[in-house]
């Protein structure tokens, strides 16, 4: 079964939303056993919106929208909808109650505009939306749905995992696809091409309906094997097991899961903490490392010593230390590690100092050269990187080189 997503505003497409919807449907989408066919974009635009429709009902049994569903004049998806499918809007009382309760506490928002949410199309099945005010509505075109949604994500994420996706399953499980597998492999410290030329005869060997892909991004690279209903679970266990194989001098995880989160796994099957005092990526590592949910189990805190002032003032750097290495040095970062540990108090501490530029570098210290340290209850460690020219690019691969290396410690 193929499903399609189009999302409607025209602050897609003029880059001041940028889309994350998209990326979290389709993951969904995958895991339920419906295979993502294309994705869409159009203008706030009744013509944009109505030959997007024509287009996914022709290659897909689901349509998913997201976004114009507003009070606002610039919302158009519910009346552009009700034209499309010969219809007109009528008020619906559950809707109504709902946003009565919803704003119960906040009369003001209860305007002739609110008002308008309440009004819906006379032949859509409506599917309450716990958290928002846009009701979600259902379509049928012959044996083809339509499904349209808030573009809010947190709204549209509890609406596809709550009523969407259940649905679904209740009115096309005959049709769902054979089961859609995925399975992904992280391996560092090789180029893209070299990997490329290590797997050369397992690619010619795999069957055609397995498909590896591969996506490389900051000092890492996702080895994805796929199949779309064909595979066993049993042979992609084998394919996968002879991937992982290959390529274990290189791997540094067996799943999808960011780095992070396997990262604080091992600390918490540990009992550990960590802390981090941060240069050059200027809390980057600290957001990452408490970003998720139960992080307060392992991360302890940080110092953003990005001037020399807070180095020595708050991580007792030696002032004579930078004037003879450099902030950019080796001793500097063991210094910054084992004393930002020993202030916090925890197991663990990592610390970064490098030139993001785009200046600042020197012949023998030019930018993107970074220093990382890992101070651990065994000792410190140290490692130096050239982590390439664009700022944005060398401060996330220092911190994905970060927890590499906190990654390999804990497993050691």
């Amino acid at each position: 079964m193929r499903a399609e997503i189009i999302t409607i505003g025209d602050e897609l497409l003029i880059g001041q939303v940028v889309d994350t919807n998209s990326a979290w449907m389709a993951q969904r989408l995958n895991e339920n056993g419906i295979e993502l066919y294309q994705i869409t974009s159009v203008h706030d635009d009744r013509a944009h919106i109505t030959a997007a429709l024509d287009e996914a009902f022709g290659r897909a049994d689901i349509v998913l929208t997201t976004g114009g569903l507003g009070p606002t004049k610039d919302d158009i998806t519910k009346q552009v909808l009700c034209e499309y499918f010969g219809t007109h809007l009528v008020e619906d009382t559950r809707v109504r109650e709902h946003i009565h309760e919803l704003y119960k506490e906040r009369p003001d928002v209860l305007n002739r505009l609110t008002a308008t949410q309440w009004l819906v199309p006379e032949c859509a099945e409506i599917l309450e939306n716990r958290v928002g005010s846009a009701p979600l509505m259902v379509f049928y075109k012959g044996d083809k749905i339509l499904v349209s949604m808030p573009g809010v994500p947190y709204e549209m994420k509890i609406a596809m995992d709550e009523q969407i996706l259940p649905y679904i399953e209740t009115k096309v499980e005959s049709r769902k696809s054979k089961a859609i597998i995925h399975r992904t492999l992280q391996v560092t410290g090789i180029p893209e091409s070299s990997l490329a030329i290590i797997l050369e005869d397992y690619e010619n060997s795999k069957p055609d309906y397995l498909h590896l892909a591969y996506l490389p991004k900051d000092g890492i690279i996702r080895l994805r094997l796929s199949s779309y209903g064909e595979a066993s679970e049993a042979e992609m266990s084998d394919w996968f097991g002879r991937l992982r194989d290959l390529v274990k001098e290189y791997l540094i995880a067996e799943t999808d899961e960011p780095l992070e989160v396997i990262a604080g796994r091992l600390l918490q099957e540990r009992g550990a903490t960590i802390a981090t005092a941060e240069s050059c990526t200027g809390g980057k590592l600290a957001a990452l490392l408490n970003r998720h949910a139960g992080s307060s189990a392992f991360y302890w805190g940080s110092v953003v010593s990005y001037d020399n002032s807070v180095k020595q003032h708050l991580l007792s750097v030696p002032e004579e230390m930078i004037k003879t290495h450099g902030v950019v040095s080796e001793e500097v970062v063991r210094a910054m590690a084992e004393s930002v540990r020993k202030l916090i108090g925890t197991d663990y501490a990592i610390a970064t100092s490098g030139i993001a530029g785009p200046t600042g570098g020197t012949p023998e210290k030019p930018v993107g050269t970074v220093w990382i340290a890992w101070a651990t209850p065994e000792g410190t460690t140290a490692e130096c990187f050239h982590l390439g020219k664009l700022r944005e690019q060398i401060t996330e691969r220092a911190c994905m080189k970060a927890l590499i290396g906190l990654i390999r410690l804990l497993r050691e």
